[in-house]
């Protein structure tokens, strides 16, 4: 089974065009980066699959797993098993991340069943001690007031918590310090499973030097130009995208 996208283009509603023909396959299993300079739609397409309303799909398909993606709401792609750790997350205000998380675990059990809350507790304190971050967080609001580096853990906690098995990961580089760089990609690597995959975006190599992706691809002008192996990660680093004024 896998995360199949074919020929897309979309756009912010009424503008023009910033995906234009976007062809990818991420199976189950492996992890997939995008790789790309500023502006060439990367970020685009991770909220156009999951269904940001500031965003339309003018074209092209995405199928999960046999679904029809583009047909679920929002909250049907989370419970079919996507999860977006954002590269600005939100903050959300009087609600702590203890109930926030409880409440999305709660609301994919079947109609009837109630959340254990004991061994809800229990997990998520062992996966906060994974990630460094002190228990008292459970009881701050949802990002607000966290530091940069404070709100990346807290999206991986949530996808630990969540257990998706598809995530993209946008940016969660962006603004974390070497040892939260370490730690947040331990947390994900603890996660990387055959039945789970992940496609994570980012501009630079120091990332994909703790998660290690199985294939890259390069994106330019809102679609993928290149796909290779790990070793387009160090070409990259060492020749920039200067390649790219050929595509």
């Amino acid at each position: 089974m896998s995360l199949i996208i074919h020929n897309l283009h979309a756009r912010v509603k009424g503008g023009s065009d910033i995906l234009h023909g976007v062809d990818l396959e991420i199976p189950k299993g492996e992890v997939h980066a995008i790789m790309g300079p500023n502006g060439s739609g990367k970020s685009t397409l991770s909220k156009v699959l999951c269904g940001h309303p500031d965003y339309e799909v003018t074209a092209g398909t995405a199928e999960l797993d046999g679904q029809d993606l583009f047909a679920m709401s929002v909250d049907e792609r989370s419970r079919a098993g996507l999860f977006l750790a954002f590269q600005y997350p939100v903050e959300v205000p009087g609600v702590s991340n203890a109930n926030f998380l409880r409440a999305a675990l709660q609301a994919r059990l079947p109609k009837g069943e109630e959340l254990d809350a004991v061994a809800f507790y229990k997990t998520l304190r062992t996966k906060m001690k994974e990630l460094g971050m002190d228990t008292k967080f459970t009881a701050r609001a949802v990002n607000e007031g966290f530091s940069g580096g404070e709100k990346k853990r807290n999206d991986v906690l949530q996808m630990m918590m969540l257990e998706p098995t598809y995530a993209i990961l946008d940016e969660t580089d962006s603004g974390l310090d070497v040892d939260a760089l370490r730690i947040v990609s331990t947390g994900v690597n603890a996660m990387r499973a055959p039945y789970r995959s992940f496609l994570i975006i980012t501009h630079y190599k120091r990332l994909l030097d703790y998660i290690r992706p199985d294939v890259v691809h390069v994106f330019h002008r809102g679609r993928v130009v290149k796909t290779a192996g790990v070793e387009m990660v160090d070409y990259i680093e060492q020749n920039g995208f200067d390649f790219l004024k050929h595509e």
